[in-house]
């Protein structure tokens, strides 16, 4: 390496980094960039995802389990820790509204069923 192509060395470099780490944490901490909550119930739990299911096609999850449980809560679908009972949180959708769950029935419109065409009398 020649003299040109050594200006900075490692450690001025490093530290460099990480004297701007911290210093664009106490900027956005300072200008209240970075939103700090102290109620627990606002705070997201987790993140899910459904899967289609379809009477012809099979679908793949992971064989381990979550470490998380399903339960109704007046009448609405929650989601429970395995590990800490108290840590429970109801499912939503999109745009907030709560997953429904109980005594809901939902029927499948099956083409088969409705076939007038050819009547069995």
């Amino acid at each position: 390496m020649s003299q040109s192509e050594a200006r900075y060395s490692v450690r001025a470099l490093i530290l460099t980094g990480l004297v701007t780490l911290v210093g664009t944490v106490l900027a956005l901490e300072s200008a209240g960039r970075i939103i700090h909550t102290e109620d627990k119930s606002a705070v997201p739990i987790g993140e899910f995802r459904a899967i289609h299911l379809s009477p012809d096609e099979p679908f793949r999850m992971s064989r381990k389990f979550s470490e998380l449980h399903a339960v109704c809560e007046q009448g609405y679908l929650a989601i429970a820790s395995d590990v800490d009972p108290a840590f429970r949180g109801v499912m939503v959708d999109y745009k907030n509204r709560g997953v429904r769950c109980g005594d809901i029935h939902t029927f499948v419109d099956d083409p088969a069923a409705n076939d007038t065409s050819n009547p069995t009398d």
